[in-house]
């Protein structure tokens, strides 16, 4: 009984034994990447900043930031000018991106110009226009259209009686009176002595706003405290006292009288032919309005401090919008 237990178990052992040593080993799964596809990914191309638009000649692109007097005063015109050529309802009213017309029209129209939109707006011809009927007398007849003449006979007579009839009959004398022919004068000869003398060449006009036309002077008695340059300065800066006058440097006319442009203060700009206008900033009262005729030495506003740090003048001289040096246009002191 002893033995059969003890050669059970040695079995038993000898088995498991046997089944450890022919076990497989354990499968292995391989696990590869999927392979890139060789389509290579589609990249986005970089899309290009919108161009901005090019003004044509005689024309401006509004930027952000800008107001029509400030165009105008660029561009050496009347803001009002502008408007009317531009076809602007509200001078106020101005879109980035617009185009204003800052020249003059050749033809004299005036058409709105194209808008952010891109819709130009142009003069149509009035619809319903009759066209004009055909010429008739006050007895009745129509004589239009006209048609040819023929020698009378019973028979034209008689085809001139149908209505609408295309020929107009006129009776012709048979024996018509021969036209006299004209005796051409023989053209008298010119006398020797009184012959013509060539007129002198006149000499040509010179262009309007010619620097020499135009007769300059100080618009204020202080000393200069900033000069010229052209970049923090457009114009000049004359010391004063607040109230005292400020003269207009040349004679011609107001095209701008008020606050709307930012950094200038109370401000006064005086248009003097198609190339020059001055500039006068920084006023307390001004005395002349848009439109008004002024002359040379006339008071046209008081000094002040209306945007600026101290009582000043700043004077500007602008040739076709340019600043220019006021130093070389003035005179010496």
């Amino acid at each position: 009984m002893m033995l059969s237990r003890v050669c059970t178990s040695s079995l038993l052992s000898a088995l498991l034994l046997a089944g450890c040593a022919t076990k497989s080993p354990a499968p292995v799964a391989e696990r590869t990447t999927r392979p890139a596809s060789s389509v290579p990914e589609r990249s986005e191309a970089p899309t290009s900043a919108p161009q901005p638009k090019v003004a044509r000649p005689g024309y401006y692109i509004v930027k952000p930031g800008d107001t029509l007097i400030r165009i105008a005063l660029d561009q050496g015109q009347n803001y009002r000018d502008i408007a009317a050529w531009s076809g602007l309802e509200n001078p106020n009213l101005i879109e980035v991106g617009q185009e204003l017309r800052v020249r003059p029209p050749e033809s004299g129209v005036v058409t709105r110009p194209v808008t952010t939109s891109g819709v130009e707006a142009r003069p149509v011809a009035p619809s319903g226009v009759a066209t004009p009927a055909a010429a008739v007398s006050s007895d009745g007849v129509r004589r239009e259209p006209k048609g040819g003449k023929v020698p009378y006979s019973e028979q034209a007579w008689a085809q001139a009686q149908k209505p609408e009839a295309p020929l107009v009959v006129a009776r012709i004398d048979p024996k018509p009176e021969a036209a006299k022919p004209e005796v051409a004068k023989p053209e008298p000869k010119p006398d020797p002595k009184e012959e013509k003398k060539p007129e002198p060449a006149k000499p040509a006009a010179s262009a309007a706003g010619d620097d020499g036309k135009i007769d300059w002077a100080w618009p204020a008695s202080g000393k200069i405290i900033a000069g010229f340059n052209e970049t923090s300065s457009k114009g000049v800066d004359l010391a004063g006292k607040t109230g005292d006058p400020v003269l207009a440097a040349a004679s011609g006319r107001v095209v701008y009288a008020g606050t709307g442009l930012r950094g200038y203060g109370k401000l006064v700009i005086v248009k003097h032919d198609n190339n020059f206008l001055s500039a006068y900033a920084h006023n307390q009262n001004l005395l002349v309005k848009e439109g008004q005729a002024v002359s040379k030495g006339q008071k046209i506003a008081e000094l002040g401090d209306t945007d600026s740090d101290r009582p000043k003048l700043h004077f500007e001289i602008r040739r076709q919008g340019k600043p220019v040096d006021p130093g070389k246009f003035l005179p010496s002191r």
